[in-house]
């Protein structure tokens, strides 16, 4: 039976990675992270999870520690934040050009300068070519499931990529929700043993992910790119399996929202879907055709899914808690390139909002709505890029 659980998504992430049976975790401290290896580090102690805990000097030695483990066929786990992973860059690259499966929690912080321990997504999304499967969560029941889902499909032989599972820090990190645990035996056979593409083995050496010329590395990359659009296949089978195994999916690559009918649709990702919902049910009150949709998967881009939603929408708003300096949000520009060649698509308007865990309310996610329902109306965007609450 499910054991029901009050805790933070911190400790969730916790109880995820002694349910998925990792072997390896490597650990260094980083706010507001901290608390996710803290709590392993219980379990370990306790003799309730059996895993090797290494401690390092580095978020970067974290992440080869955790690569060297999974070069010998176990799986492995560790966590990070902001400048911990921008410190990781480097091997980030090396995890998924080697194909190790690594899966790595992310509690996602605005970057400094100026110093900031409160989220947005530029840490996570300044790493988006790394080559990193890259899921955002809304809540700590799905922080649970996203890391089973995880570890399912990078150890996938049509995958082996390593993936990020990302959480607001506080938002989601620091705060209390209940959340179900299933049985060990029903997550052992939805998720089973591990078994390694390949391995390092002293009795049989080799070299991997040596030096390559110019004539091969590119179909390197080729296969980098054909496992994530596999991935991109396989994110919505485990999905619906795992709604199967244990009653919670959450729309595969896109969470929709009231869509079916909508003019507009309100396009987020993370823990903002939460409070677009209630802007949406609170317009539709107003009787305005108002959706709303969650990107869960940002790597690989949804980009078949996004299409599909603009094909009966007048246009489509994304908020963006992430800025790429001299250009838009992520989102936006990505969204804008899904819709490349969508006959007759929606018009697109981007906003900027909740840098450095600025509060985004439904309030002020209706505030929005209704500015885009009035650009919607006249037939054009006033502005490509609109930043929301800006300080006079």
């Amino acid at each position: 039976m499910a054991q029901m659980i009050i805790d933070t998504a911190n400790h969730i992430a916790g109880y995820a990675a002694k349910a998925a049976r990792v072997k390896v975790v490597a650990a260094y401290p980083i706010t507001p992270q901290t608390t996710i290896v803290e709590k392993i580090a219980d379990f370990v102690e306790a003799g309730q999870m059996d895993a090797e805990y290494i401690r390092v000097e580095s978020e970067h030695s974290a992440m080869v520690a955790c690569m060297s483990a999974a070069a010998t066929g176990v799986r492995t786990f560790t966590a990070t934040s902001a400048h911990g992973l921008a410190l990781m860059h480097e091997a980030l690259h090396w995890a998924s050009g080697s194909r190790l499966p690594v899966v790595m929690a992310v509690v996602n912080r605005a970057m400094g300068a100026p110093w900031s321990i409160w989220p947005d997504l530029s840490d996570s999304l300044s790493q988006r070519d790394t080559g990193w499967i890259q899921f955002y969560c809304a809540d700590n029941q799905e922080v649970f499931d996203t890391i089973i889902q995880a570890y399912k499909l990078c150890e996938d032989e049509k995958v082996f990529l390593p993936a990020m599972v990302c959480l607001e820090g506080f938002i989601l990190s620091h705060t209390y929700a209940p959340v179900s645990i299933p049985d060990q035996d029903k997550i052992d056979m939805f998720l089973p043993e591990y078994k390694s593409g390949w391995t390092l083995d002293v009795n049989r050496p080799y070299s991997h992910a040596s030096l390559v010329a110019p004539e091969w590395y590119m179909e390197f990359r080729y296969m980098i790119q054909e496992a994530m659009e596999n991935a991109k296949r396989l994110i919505p089978q485990i999905d619906k399996e795992y709604a199967k195994h244990f009653g919670r999916e959450y729309g595969g690559l896109v969470e929709k929202y009231r869509c079916e009918d909508a003019d507009l649709i309100m396009l987020t990702m993370g823990t903002m879907a939460g409070d677009a919902k209630l802007a949406v049910d609170t317009l539709r009150q107003q009787g305005q055709k108002v959706g709303s949709a969650r990107v869960r998967v940002y790597r690989p881009y949804p980009v078949e899914e996004i299409a599909n939603l603009a094909t009966n929408v007048q246009m489509i708003s994304t908020i963006d808690r992430h800025i790429s300096f001299g250009m838009e949000g992520f989102l936006a520009s990505e969204t804008k390139a899904a819709l490349f060649d969508v006959e007759d698509g929606p018009m697109v308007a981007g906003f900027i909002a909740g840098l450095g865990g600025r509060d985004v309310t439904s309030k002020t996610i209706e505030r929005m709505a209704k500015k885009s329902m009035k650009w919607m109306q006249a037939g054009r965007v006033e502005k490509v890029t609109e930043w929301v609450d800006l300080k006079e």
